[in-house]
């Protein structure tokens, strides 16, 4: 059959432009990005690239599964953390879109056991993490769960409905809180008068063809493919570099997402060709959040706008247990981004950035204002050289937010307010980086050699300074010592003055050192205690304290006394 002259021209250019429209991609420099990840044994990382519709570059490094040594493909399943918190706005979005609710509904309309705070919290402010709850994961780890713990819908709510305090007004500021998302997706469910993941798979999943994605509700529920989370194990090498980071959520709406970058790349292109929603539900996800006193914040709708080397673009990361997950937008040049890693050291958005430079060399501008990170190698280190970095710091910007740093036998490790401690390495006498993240600390001597001022290196430089410590044998450290309990955590601490120190203990926690900042405020290595107020009555002795945590503020415990039970278990077996 002989095709006619004008039908193999247009042919031909459609593909001439189809040609010109799609450079060819960079495999191997892609490639390389990953090379670390490349190799058995080791957890990784799997990669998409979307452009003009379509998944240009998928690829999968490492192992899903070290025991069994399955490897990861662009088609293994993730747990992707808080970018499920896109998918929950999404839903709410749309039911609003559907006049099913408003997004300016007071939540207990739908959920009525949460507590009166004599103030209205709204969808909205659930979304944009303005509603002032605290944080639910603060909030266990306070109580006494290990974050490895199993952790339902139900236990998040018992919390939860016991809170008496907000940590601010609701909308006066912007904390990220993991609480909100878990009460969106609590709304969905009692809105359409269906189980969460079922209204998600059958609305959304489906109607968008994500054949691998799929809300994780049941800790116990068994799902083929899915890749295990590792972390790197302290000090060891070969076989047993890493250990497994356990996982045994049972909660939804901040979470909780199972999905794979093909999946990923359809779900990315519905911002750009709606195919579930409409162009009116892309617009309000992306509208970003506003405070009562008008001012903008970066945050919209499960979506987090952004800005790298002159170029916008909106995403968001996740980070449980060793999962860490990455997905980023480029609207303008109709790039997406997915990483997906299962491997707790692993930077997803660094490599994002990565990517970026590789594939739009010709867009981007690098902005002379922003002075870049450090490099991240790592050099030899004289232990002895650390002892005057240590101590806590507080940044100049945000005086609330601190930087501690101290010396763990060989591990020299750092924690910022409201979170965990994490290593950091040096890469010269004075300058340290994580590898958990795209940051470094430069530590700043006098001609004293004293350190009083470190700077962060982090989407900038941020001036930091040490946070003054008053003498602790000023204070008789026995004036802090006894029990304390929480009826909203119903749960006890005790502080004790042992061996001229101060410890703090829980049942579940084990023991940590506690530090005397002034007379009345106390500091904690635990990330989950963060820094303690004391409370003290009218003659001046304490009889109580505040906790906080960066995501928790201010939640009061009690002082007992130390003998409150005793003879109780006599007095019950008469």
């Amino acid at each position: 059959m002989r095709f006619p002259l004008l039908l193999i021209c247009l042919l031909l250019l459609q593909n001439l432009v189809h040609g010109q429209a799609q450079a060819p991609v960079p495999t191997d420099k892609i490639d390389a990005l990953f090379k670390e990840w490349d190799k058995a044994g080791m957890p990784g990382v799997a990669v998409g690239v979307v452009h003009g519709g379509k998944l240009i570059y998928a690829k999968g490094f490492g192992e899903a599964d070290l025991e069994t040594g399955v490897k990861i493909t662009p088609e293994t399943i993730f747990h992707v953390a808080s970018v499920s918190k896109q998918f929950t706005a999404f839903a709410v979005v749309m039911l609003a879109e559907q006049g099913k609710l408003s997004l300016d509904d007071d939540i207990r309309k739908y959920l009525p056991e949460i507590p009166d705070f004599g103030k209205t919290i709204t969808i909205r402010q659930l979304a944009h993490h303005t509603s002032g709850l605290r944080d639910q994961w603060n909030l266990l780890a306070m109580a006494g769960w290990q974050l490895d713990d199993v952790i339902t819908k139900q236990h998040v709510f018992n919390l939860i409905t016991r809170q008496r305090e907000l940590n601010f007004e609701p909308g006066s500021a912007h904390s990220y809180c993991n609480t909100g998302y878990t009460l969106l997706a609590e709304i969905v469910s009692r809105v359409t008068k269906q189980p969460f993941d079922y209204w998600m798979e059958r609305n959304v999943f489906k109607q968008l063809g994500l054949k691998n994605t799929l809300f994780y509700d049941n800790q116990e529920k068994i799902v083929k493919g899915r890749a295990y989370s590792f972390h790197r194990t302290p000090g060891a090498m070969g076989p047993t570099m890493f250990s497994k980071s356990i996982l045994s959520y049972g909660n939804v709406g901040a979470t909780s997402l199972f999905t794979t970058v093909n999946d990923m790349a359809l779900w990315i292109d519905n911002f750009k060709n709606p195919q579930v929603g409409t162009q009116a539900t892309i617009k309000q996800m992306l509208e970003k959040g506003r405070l009562n006193k008008g001012d903008t914040i970066q945050y919209a709708f499960g979506l987090v706008h952004g800005m790298y080397k002159g170029l916008s673009y909106f995403g968001h990361g996740g980070a449980d247990a060793g999962y860490r997950s990455n997905i980023a937008y480029f609207p303008k040049e109709d790039y997406g981004f997915i990483v997906l890693s299962n491997q707790a050291e692993f930077d997803g958005g660094k490599k994002v950035f990565e990517m970026v430079d590789v594939l739009l060399p010709n867009s981007i501008k690098e902005d002379k204002a922003v002075a870049k990170t450090p490099e991240k190698k790592e050099v030899k280190f004289d232990s002895l050289l650390f002892g005057p970095y240590m101590g806590t710091y507080a940044l100049t910007e945000a005086p609330g937010v601190k930087l501690t740093f101290k010396k763990e036998g060989s591990t020299y490790t750092a924690q910022v307010t409201g979170q965990p401690w994490f290593p950091i390495f040096p890469s010269s006498d004075s300058t340290f980086f994580w590898k958990v993240v795209d940051a470094a600390v430069t530590f700043h001597k006098s001609k004293d050699k004293q350190v009083s001022r470190i700077t962060l290196h982090q989407n900038g430089d941020h001036p930091a300074t040490r946070s003054e410590t008053e003498v602790a044998a000023t204070f008789p450290l026995e004036q802090y010592a006894g029990r304390y309990y929480s009826p909203e955590l119903e749960t006890f601490y005790i502080i004790e003055a042992k061996d001229k120190a101060l410890k703090i203990r829980h049942v579940h926690h084990g023991e940590a050192d506690l530090n005397v900042v002034s007379k009345d405020k106390l500091s904690s290595s635990w990330w989950f205690v963060g820094s303690i107020d004391m409370i003290r009555d009218a003659s001046g002795n304490v009889s109580g304290l505040k906790m906080s945590n960066g995501r928790v503020m201010n939640l009061r415990f009690k002082k007992i006394p130390d003998d409150f039970a005793a003879g109780t278990f006599a007095e019950a077996g008469k």
